[in-house]
């Protein structure tokens, strides 16, 4: 038996898409297939980064198509198709539209790759996966979503500025959904170990809580034509990346969860275990009060939203 390397396929060659199959490749985590609708863009871009590997020194078979043919037996399908936010767009504006184009996507995903791990970044993040997952029929542990990930690395890139360390010594924690309902925990995040609350004032917590909540909105509003892409494309590839090498790191991530934190059959953000077997175990932890509340109240926003959806 010839041993041939990992598939990795993007959908959406825009600036998140691009971006995912660079870091992908240049991690040399496997072949990269990037599809779009938009004839020669996803070629372009692809052959472009191949003509980069030389240079980089990763091996990786590079190739940008419009047929999802050429995306068949893919182990992992990171999936950023969708309109982008505009100023002043909440994530909930593009439930609908962005509902048919994940459709359309996981369809034709689901019917040359069955066996794949799908990783969605596409927003009204939540209710996308649930889209996907539906339309799919995969088991649960091999649908995501990017969210928390993204979310943590925004609070640590803000603790870390903050506290003029280093961002390898901080870890942070955050719940629920992605967006304005989403749940820092200060008290589970660290910088060496040390809990943040030991290092800084309440006050101060609070305002990078904020600025993390609203991390996504701040980038939109400065770029004025666009939404953040390196950070989200790069958490995507890590959660990837610890399915294809079967790390078992945990990590935040859009995951469905019944029993779990009581949600009830929805995906929302929790701690999981991310390895060769997808979502291998959702960790539950002990929250306080207040923190129960917030994350049900992030829990009811994913249900508001899943219950406008019409597949």
């Amino acid at each position: 038996m010839r041993l041939k390397r990992k598939k990795i396929t993007v959908v959406g060659a825009g600036f998140v898409g691009a971006t995912a199959a660079h870091w992908a490749a240049a991690k040399e985590l496997g072949d990269v297939c990037l599809i779009d609708i938009i004839e020669g863009m996803p070629q372009g871009k692809a052959l472009d980064l191949m003509q980069a590997s030389p240079v980089e020194g990763f091996d990786a078979q590079i190739v940008g198509t419009n047929d999802y043919k050429d995306t068949a037996d893919s182990d992992v399908v990171i999936i950023t198709a969708g309109l982008p936010r505009k100023p002043g767009m909440s994530r909930d504006d593009l439930l609908f539209k962005n509902t048919d184009i994940v459709k359309t996507v996981t369809e034709n995903i689901a019917k040359h790759s069955p066996n794949a791990y799908l990783i969605i970044v596409s927003n009204p993040l939540d209710a996308m996966v649930y889209v996907a997952h539906k339309v799919s029929g995969f088991p649960t542990h091999r649908v995501m979503g990017m969210a928390g990930v993204l979310d943590a690395a925004r609070f640590r890139a803000f603790i870390a500025m903050e506290l003029n360390v280093s961002v390898e010594d901080v870890t942070a924690f955050v719940l629920g959904g992605h967006g304005d309902t989403m749940v820092p925990l200060p008290r589970y995040s660290t910088v060496a170990g040390i809990p943040l609350p030991d290092l800084l004032p309440p006050e101060r917590i609070q305002a990078l809580v904020e600025r993390t909540r609203n991390g996504g909105a701040e980038i939109v509003n400065l770029l004025k034509t666009g939404s953040a892409f390196f950070a989200p494309s790069a958490s995507a590839v890590s959660m990837a990346e610890s399915i294809l090498k079967d790390k078992k790191r945990i990590m935040p991530c859009a995951a469905y969860c019944d029993k779990e934190y009581g949600v009830g059959g929805y995906f929302v953000g929790v701690p999981v275990k991310l390895g060769a077997g997808g979502v291998e175990q959702v960790i539950e932890i002990t929250l306080l009060p207040e923190e129960k509340a917030a994350f049900q109240k992030s829990v009811d926003a994913v249900k508001s939203l899943v219950q406008k959806i019409q597949l």
